[in-house]
């Protein structure tokens, strides 16, 4: 498989997200990823220089990606199951209203061998928009690929031999993992609690100060959820067995008595 063409890596200080929030809020962990739909060009450069997504659907409600992968890239060469990652952030649980690309100047298209520029008309103030308008379930990860069709969205302006970006994307979201939550009692109990999956631990969490507890990012399967109190507490571990985790979905499994 061909490697991505990537001419331009820029480091973007993601902002501090949701300082605010509740930190015992449940959260939604979304990666985002940039495909193309192919079109008629030999390269069609985009230089991303931030990605940003809004939950709340307000002007001030725009926050940039974590571990960003931003710079030129050629569309051309994002498809047949190739995709470029250009970061992921965490997100209460709620609605994801959009999304948008922050575009730089550096914005090509080659036609019989020669770069030509393309005009783009508030992509590096405003934003290119994408409306996703959905809901964020804590616990769960989410994919959300980004559509670019290149052979719409460049267009030729008029006899003047210039190319103008005006770019049609579609935003694809996906589920990728589920959730196991619940409550320990009693409540105040310190334990470590874990989902194990063919004697392998695939992740752990503690309980919060009301004993609730939320296991994360888990793919679709079976699990055993083990309560594992301090070993100084008197008391002896609780194990669950055969807990089905749904890709999307938090599995609830209500009061875990450990005694």
């Amino acid at each position: 498989m061909r490697n991505l063409f990537k001419v331009l890596s820029i480091g973007i200080g993601a902002a501090t997200l949701f300082s605010a929030c509740n930190p015992e809020e449940p959260m939604a962990n979304l990666k985002v990823s940039l495909i193309d739909a192919p079109g008629d060009y030999e390269a069609v450069y985009i230089d991303i220089q931030d990605v940003q997504v809004n939950p709340s659907g307000t002007d001030s409600g725009w926050y940039s990606l974590e571990n960003a992968q931003y710079g030129v890239y050629d569309l051309l060469l994002l498809t047949n199951g190739e995709e470029a990652f250009l970061g992921e952030i965490a997100l209460p649980e709620g609605k994801l209203s959009q999304v948008r690309l922050v575009l730089g100047d550096d914005n090509r298209v080659t036609i019989d061998g020669q770069d030509l520029d393309l005009k783009v008309p508030s992509g590096s103030t405003s934003g290119l928009k994408v409306n996703v308008n959905t809901d964020l379930v804590g616990g769960v990860t989410y994919s959300l690929v980004l559509d670019f069709d290149a052979g719409r969205s460049v267009v030729k302006s008029g006899n003047s031999g210039n190319y103008n970006l005006k770019p049609v994307i579609r935003a694809n979201l996906n589920p990728e993992t589920g959730a196991i939550s619940g409550e320990i009692s009693p409540t105040d109990l310190n334990a470590a609690i874990f989902a194990i999956q063919n004697g392998d631990t695939i992740t752990s969490t503690y309980p919060d100060e009301t004993g609730g507890f939320l296991l994360q990012a888990l793919p679709e399967g079976i699990y055993s959820v083990v309560a594992q109190p301090e070993s100084d507490s008197g008391l002896t571990p609780t194990t669950i067995d055969d807990v089905s985790v749904s890709v999307g979905e938090v599995t609830s499994l209500g009061t875990v008595l450990v005694q």
